[in-house]
Formats: structure tokens, C-alpha cells, sequence
């Protein structure tokens, strides 16, 4: 495994980890959704230009579209939840009170 590979898959087990043990706020993990975005973005174009191959250059550009649709939801959900119920803890969140 390259130094390059082995960063960003540990880029993304870090912000995956991040996301299921440090789940007290709803911003946190929209920030760790979004750096394990960043380091699929980042690879799928190194991926892109190390197999110079110009099929796969439009998939980088549609990963980073989803991803700001992803974080535009995400916000938006954030600003809701801190409207109804005041904070952006999930542990306030209850799924049975919608």
C-alpha cells in the first residue's frame, strides 16, 4: 500500500469513526460525514490521474455535487432540529415524538 493510499483510506476510517463513537452532537457529524467525503473526493481523483483514464474523469465532479447536496440537507436539518427543540444534541432527539 502507497503513503497516499494509506492516508486517505485512514482519513476515511477515522472520520467513520468518528461518526459511530462521537455522537453527541448533530454538527459533529455532519463534519465527520463531510471529511469522509473530502477523502473519498480526494482519492477518487488521484485514482482518476494515476490510471489517466478520461471515462472516469466526470465521477470526482458528481461525488463533490452529492456531497454539497449532502451537507445543504444536513444544515438545513441542523437549523430545523435546533429551531424545534433548542440544542443540536441527538440524545433530545426522539423519533417516537414526530
Amino acid at each position: 500500500m502507497t503513503p497516499a493510499h494509506f492516508t486517505f483510506s485512514s482519513t476515511f476510517i477515522l472520520g467513520l469513526m468518528g461518526l459511530a463513537f462521537h455522537r453527541t452532537h448533530l454538527l459533529s457529524a455532519l463534519l465527520c460525514l463531510e471529511g469522509m467525503m473530502l477523502s473519498l473526493f480526494i482519492a477518487l481523483s488521484l485514482w482518476t490521474l494515476q490510471l489517466d483514464a478520461t471515462s472516469f474523469s466526470p465521477a470526482p465532479m458528481l461525488l463533490l455535487a452529492f456531497s454539497a447536496c449532502e451537507a445543504s440537507a444536513g444544515l438545513a436539518l441542523l437549523v430545523a432540529t435546533a429551531r424545534t427543540h433548542g440544542t443540536d444534541r441527538l440524545q433530545s432527539l426522539n423519533l417516537l415524538q414526530c
